[in-house]
């Protein structure tokens, strides 16, 4: 009886442990259950779009940059499609050991190498570093075989910017250069959208037109989504989105006329401005000499930026608009217009010029002490008397004299739709207390003035603001913002006007038209009985213009200019400023040739040539050009030939 009944105990205890087991089972199985629900039912989207995370990528698409062109449509900046052998640090086990590997399959000159460590040094592990361009076919078939054994290493399809001209307009058209860490610094600033249609991208615009159009040059970008294998490389493209390219810039340059410029120059250092004076266009923005923007696009090498950066002739300086010089007598026309404006001169007025003016102890000087005797204001334009402008300068005074010259943009930003422009030095009582930190330095002293009255002491300005002034002078006191770009338009050969540029309405000095009428004529007069006559001999149109000559150094008060005594940086300064034709001026500009000594010399002739092509459709010999780029010119020599049939892009011999 105990037997059956310990029995029946021991069975009860193992039905409760069934039991418990079951309970326990179904309890896993239901939590089991439960789980599975919850990642494949409620979260199934979730953790669908992860797996298809993990199997598919979001790469974007760059934009091809949008094209630069002339006033007359010839291209100054394109793409050039190449193939690019790139790395990913992150994704290279041993980078030194890929190198050398590569190595092997392709040529890689120490200038590569010495490239990709510099961009590797800049950019992120996670960023594809190119390390060589412009692949060949025949490399490409090499490193596309041996892909599988060099993890991190990719071939990419890129579009490399090529400037077609080289150095012809580089200061205007400007660079693209890879996205440095401070412009990603400067990007973090940037609107979320802005950043997010920079994705892949890794060139921007750093200079010229290419930084200041940037938002109508890069485009938007596009994205396509790609299935990955398990190295990561896409195999399959599954949906994308195409990129919009960039917009074309058409610019007001006449790159014809600019190269012709830039010949004229040959080896010597200066710059020009050629405005339209009825719009504000810029025709020709000039600065010698200049560099090859090629060399930034995929970032320059260290020979070749320290021959650019260590040059004691600055050719990255854009003269134009950042180089500030004295504007010499150049500037007697403005002081001409001053004085009638303010009532202290009528054209009538005569000044006594005996070849120097006495200021207390100290002896101002004129043309090397030669008098000019009695002057009135056409003739003291013609015959440039500095005289007559020392009695003006006293007359003024500084600050009547800045008054009246800061809204001609002396001293002022133009407003041009270019970066980096300098503001010069338009000197004033004000300015010298804010300059100088010493009581004594920053007290204005009456001897200061007087030099100011022809173009030199502290006044220095740029050439832009030089022809901006000669621009207004010509269009009778009506200022116009000088630019560079016309407009955009729709990518491809016949895009279409997408944006116009809205010329604010121009400034109105107020002259009167008969101030402004005996200035014009007085320049006139220069080339034809003055200082220009010679350079402007036979020209079948009437012109304006003033030579000038700038000191680059201080001469003392008992010694003689004597250019062959002087280092050549030490010489002065050759400048014109002229406006054509006289009747209706269509052009107004600004030239200086530095350290090559009097303007009649070396810049006139450089502005008659200018002249000459836009006003007659002319071109120089090339036994003129050889000659004007030594100085050894003054009116035109040989046959000009027509501008249509000089031939185009010009041969490699005529670059500037």
């Amino acid at each position: 009886m105990t037997a059956y009944t310990d029995a029946d105990a021991h069975i009860a205890q193992l039905r409760w442990r069934a039991w418990i087991a079951l309970v326990a089972v179904v309890c896993a199985f239901g939590l089991v259950a439960l789980r599975a629900w919850h990642l494949q039912i409620r979260e199934h989207e979730r953790y669908a779009a992860q797996a298809e995370g993990n199997r598919t990528a979001v790469l974007p698409i760059v934009p091809p940059r949008g094209r630069i062109v002339d006033r007359n449509g010839i291209v100054l900046a394109e793409n050039l499609p190449v193939y690019t052998l790139e790395i990913v640090p992150a994704r290279t086990p041993d980078l030194d050991a890929t190198l050398e590997r590569l190595g092997e399959l392709v040529t890689l000159t120490p200038r590569d190498l010495q490239r990709f460590r510099r961009l590797l040094a800049d950019s992120k592990r996670i960023d594809s570093v190119p390390l060589k361009t412009r692949l060949s076919e025949a490399e490409m078939a090499r490193v596309a075989t041996h892909l599988w054994s060099l993890p991190g290493v990719d071939i990419q399809a890129r579009q490399l910017r090529r400037y077609p001209l080289g150095p012809t307009a580089a200061h205007v058209v400007g660079y693209i250069g890879r996205i440095s860490p401070r412009d990603r610094e400067a990007m973090e600033d940037w609107p979320e959208e802005k950043v997010a249609n920079y994705r892949g991208t890794t060139h921007i615009g750093k200079l010229g037109v290419e930084q200041a159009q940037e938002e109508h040059l890069h485009g938007r970008t596009g994205f396509e989504r790609v299935e990955t294998s398990a190295t990561g490389r896409a195999v399959r493209r599954l949906e994308a989105t195409p990129p919009q390219p960039g917009e074309t810039v058409r610019l007001s340059i006449d790159v014809r006329l600019q190269h012709l410029i830039e010949r004229l120059y040959g080896e010597r250092r200066g710059a020009l401005v050629a405005l339209d004076p009825r719009t504000g266009e810029v025709l020709a923005l000039v600065s010698m000499p200049s560099f090859d923007p090629n060399l930034f696009v995929d970032g320059i090498d260290v020979d070749n930026w320290r021959a650019l950066n260590e040059s004691l002739d600055r050719p990255l300086l854009n003269r134009a608009l950042r180089g500030t010089y004295p504007p010499g007598s150049t500037y007697k026309p403005f002081m001409a217009l001053a004085a009638l404006e303010l009532g202290l001169r009528t054209p009538q007025t005569v000044i006594n010029d005996p070849g120097y003016w006495t200021l207390g102890n100290h002896r101002f000087r004129s043309h090397g002490e030669y008098a000019l005797g009695a002057v009135d204001l056409r003739r003291s334009i013609v015959m440039s008397s500095n005289v007559y402008y020392y009695t003006l300068a006293h007359e003024m005074g500084v600050q009547a004299i800045h008054d009246f010259m800061a809204p001609l943009g002396f001293g002022q930003l133009t407003g041009i739709d270019l970066p980096g422009e300098a503001r010069g030095i338009l000197p004033s009582p004000a300015w010298k207390r804010a300059t100088y930190k010493r009581a004594e330095q920053q007290r204005w002293h009456p001897g200061e003035t007087i030099s100011l009255g022809i173009g030199q002491g502290y006044n220095s300005f740029t050439m832009l603001q030089l022809a901006t002034a000669m621009a207004t002078l010509a269009n009778g006191g009506q200022r116009q913002t000088p630019h560079v770009v016309l407009e955009t338009l729709a990518p491809g050969p016949q895009g279409e006007v997408t944006s116009t540029r809205v010329q604010p309405a121009p400034l109105a000095l107020g002259y009167r038209p008969q101030h402004v009428q005996t200035v014009l004529e007085a320049m006139a007069a220069v080339t034809t009985e003055g200082t220009a006559a010679r350079v402007f001999a036979g020209a079948p149109y009437r012109s304006g213009g003033k030579t000038g000559t700038a000191q680059a150094v201080t001469i003392g008060q008992r010694d003689k200019y004597d250019a062959r005594r002087l280092a050549e940086f030490q010489r002065d300064h050759s400048l014109y400023v002229a406006f054509a034709p006289l009747e209706s001026p269509r052009v107004a500009l600004a030239v200086i040739v530095e350290n090559a000594g009097f303007g009649a010399a070396h810049a006139a002739p450089i502005a008659r040539r200018v002249f000459d092509y836009l006003l007659l459709g002319q071109y120089p010999s090339e036994e003129d050009i050889a000659a004007t780029q030594k100085g050894q010119t003054a009116a035109p020599i040989g046959t000009p030939r027509r501008v249509e049939d000089i031939p185009w892009p010009p041969p490699q011999g005529s670059a500037p």
